[in-house]
């Protein structure tokens, strides 16, 4: 191509850009609309990653136990969340096909189904002790996990009612609330951490235990704050936030057949990963510590993207329910080409300055340059994550929960687990091996969406009882073909 082909190619391009930019579901749309998802999810990883870098400053035993005992905690609570989270989708759909007075009923719902998962972490607390005895770390490591496993699970109900309060607002469309509870609770959460962790002032030196409590009073406080936002009169006047409070046995069946799979996904795709950092504790204690420093940076590059999936599965939900299947897929795309800028420039920086991202946790050299290599295999497969995260939410979204958890079940345990656990038990396998498992496994999850995605089905789902069907007011994807 001469050098004026390529200046009309750029030239075309740059129309094509401009041209979705301003365009209804377009790239400034989704901005708007993601922007405060994306500001409370990318909180939530700023959390976590002070939280993390708190305790490794505290001691390295304390960093390596706190992501086994916090992920198999998150692994049994995710079902739950995933599961009453829903209820954003419901929320959204009823609100594109304008059937405003049904949203209450789905907020009440997701409210039991909340107290049912708060009373089995209850339940599942006093074996914490046997369940990180099973999985063989050092002695010393088996009590801060149980401790930090056990103050978390006695505080269950703030993180999975929130979660359920959370979708009132995001299947509306009104993301900013959900913003501010996010920012405040995280800031509340970060100072406890501070006090309780390191014992200051008045406050106990606690470590982990310390962690876990600050996570807990910040996960009730933004339960109360979302109580105070939705029920309030004119909530109860468009939604019927309170009348709607009697129980529907017909509805919760509808509710548990798209959300359960839902949570099911998110069950599963943690546990996955549950298994698979409790597997590799079983390497060593540097090697689990450097296996939490990665996932933890990686947390700031997809964290992000669940909040532009948050977006995506409730623009997705609109549209299918207003009838406009065709507008829910270029919002899709539309967060999907977003998402890969984002996540492009992430591997960058991973790969040229990972050294700004480890040093604030490595406590060893050892430990050091084992992250820095880790964040190497997260470069490799992180734009598939993107792929995965963004893909799936937009199928959830029309209400493609079956086919998802499915694959992620299958991809779990044939791509991640077992041939982990084989590496590890049986051929006495180094870190890098269990980490190309990893990679491979995010791989296939982000590839399978994207098929899923391109072939459409989804189009013709739905999660309420009637949905209508108008014409797409969008032409095709003005940067690649639409898919």
């Amino acid at each position: 191509m001469n050098e004026v082909g390529v200046v009309e190619e750029l030239i075309g391009l740059l129309d094509k850009f401009t041209t979705r930019w301003g365009s209804e579901f377009g790239y400034r749309h989704i901005l708007i609309v993601a922007f405060p998802l994306i500001l409370s999810t990318g909180s939530w990883s700023i959390q976590q990653f002070v939280d993390r870098m708190f305790l490794s400053w505290h001691s390295e035993e304390a960093l390596a136990a706190a992501m086994p005992a916090g992920i198999l905690n998150f692994a049994f609570i995710c079902l739950f969340i995933g599961t009453v989270s829903y209820a954003g989708t419901f929320v959204s759909q009823y609100v594109g096909a304008k059937e405003d007075h049904k949203v209450g009923k789905v907020l009440w719902h997701s409210f039991y189904l909340s107290l049912f998962g708060a009373m089995i972490l209850l339940l599942v607390s006093p074996f914490s002790s046997e369940l990180f005895r099973i999985v063989g770390h050092s002695s010393k490591l088996q009590i801060m996990e149980s401790t930090y496993f056990k103050i978390l699970c006695f505080g269950g109900l703030g993180p999975i009612l929130s979660s359920a309060f959370a979708g009132f607002f995001t299947g509306q469309g009104r993301n900013w609330p959900v913003m501010w509870v996010n920012i405040f609770t995280t800031t509340i959460n970060l100072i406890l951490d501070y006090l309780l962790i390191f014992g200051i002032g008045i406050f106990p030196e606690m470590g982990i235990a310390g962690a876990a409590l600050a996570t807990i009073i910040a996960g009730f406080s933004s339960l109360i704050m979302y109580l105070i936002l939705i029920f309030r009169p004119h909530n109860e006047t468009r939604f019927k936030v309170w009348s709607s409070r009697s129980w529907d046995t017909s509805f919760m069946r509808r509710f548990l057949k798209y959300g359960l799979p839902s949570g099911g996904h998110f069950f599963l795709e943690i546990m996955g990963f549950t298994a698979f950092i409790l597997i590799l504790g079983r390497i060593g204690q540097m090697e689990l510590a450097a296996t939490n420093i990665a996932i933890n940076i990686n947390s700031l590059a997809f964290m992000p993207m669940f909040g532009l999936g948050i977006a995506v599965s409730m623009m997705v939900g609109q549209n299918i329910g207003g009838g406009k299947p065709e507008s829910a897929q270029y919002a899709a795309n539309s967060g999907v080409q977003l998402g890969m800028v984002y996540m492009i420039f992430c591997t960058f920086m991973y790969v040229g300055i990972p050294q700004i991202f480890v040093a604030p946790f490595a406590a060893s050299v050892e430990t050091y340059e084992m992250a820095i290599i880790l964040l190497r295999f997260v470069a490799v497969y992180a734009v598939f994550d993107t792929l995965s995260i963004l893909y799936s939410s937009a199928i959830k979204g029309a209400g493609d929960t079956h086919f998802v958890m499915r694959v992620t079940t299958a991809l779990s345990i044939f791509v991640l687990i077992i041939p982990t656990y084989i590496a590890v038990e049986y051929f006495d396998a180094n870190l890098y091996l269990p980490w190309t498992f990893c990679a491979l496994f995010i791989v296939a999850m982000g590839l399978t969406f994207l098929g899923r995605f391109m072939g459409g089905k989804w189009k013709k789902m739905s999660v309420i009882e009637t949905p209508g069907f108008l014409p797409s007011q969008h032409p095709a994807n003005p940067i690649a073909p639409e898919v």
